[in-house]
């Protein structure tokens, strides 16, 4: 499995996850959890492009 993957996939997640609070009444811990998922996201990008 290439290294980077799990952390991508997992903040796909935690976005999505952070999105949907975003949307409800919580604001604050949604734009929390989005901004943590998203950071994933890049991070596993990183590492993809990285280890190619």
């Amino acid at each position: 499995m290439r290294e980077g993957l799990i952390p991508a996939v997992l903040g796909t997640v935690v976005t999505a996850s952070g999105y949907t609070i975003l949307r409800g009444k919580n604001k604050i811990a949604g734009m929390g959890i989005l901004g943590f998922g998203a950071a994933h996201v890049i991070l596993g990008a990183i590492d993809l492009i990285e280890h190619r």
